[in-house]
């Protein structure tokens, strides 16, 4: 791959194949989420987070084959928050159990957010692990994940998502 790489541009045409919600529920929460393209063309994630039941995240995941990321440091993407902030999370296997996170904060309209890979640090359920931040080497799934500690309803559009 070149050093700036389009992973996802989304437009009406978009396949959410091997895109889906994991919410609380798996454990007995209330949150719930959608992810779907919007008659602009772009990816919406939204839903309600509920504390009710011990709850408190949605979430979005894409697991695909295992790109090589050697040639990457940055991964920016075009969006449109709601004034909430969000977790974006990446796996170099989906087998592995942690991910790395990377908190980042929108501002009610279009916006580029630039995550370096190397700030992206390992975290399993809610915390944080003593294991070294994200090699970058390889990836397999990449997410967004909301949980602020309190309920509230979100809407995340995505436009595109780049490799730099």
């Amino acid at each position: 791959m070149n050093a700036d790489f389009v992973f996802v541009d989304f437009s009406n045409e978009s396949s959410l194949e091997n895109w889906y919600t994991v919410d609380d529920v798996v454990m007995g929460g209330r949150s719930n989420s959608t992810f779907e393209i919007s008659e602009q063309g772009h990816a919406v994630f939204s839903g309600i987070v509920s504390l009710d039941n011990n709850g408190g995240f949605a979430s979005l995941r894409h697991v695909f084959q295992q790109l090589d990321m050697g040639s990457f440091q940055t991964i920016a993407i075009r969006l449109k928050g709601d004034g909430l902030r969000y977790q974006f999370r990446v796996k170099s296997s989906r087998n592995e159990r942690h991910s790395y996170i990377y908190y980042f904060d929108t501002s009610g309209s279009w916006q580029w957010i630039e995550i370096p890979l190397s700030e992206m640090y390992p975290s399993w359920r809610g915390s944080r692990l003593t294991y070294p931040n994200y090699p970058a080497e390889t990836l397999e799934e990449i997410g967004i994940l909301i949980g602020n500690n309190k309920p509230e309803a979100f809407k995340l559009e995505i436009d595109k998502i780049r490799f730099k």
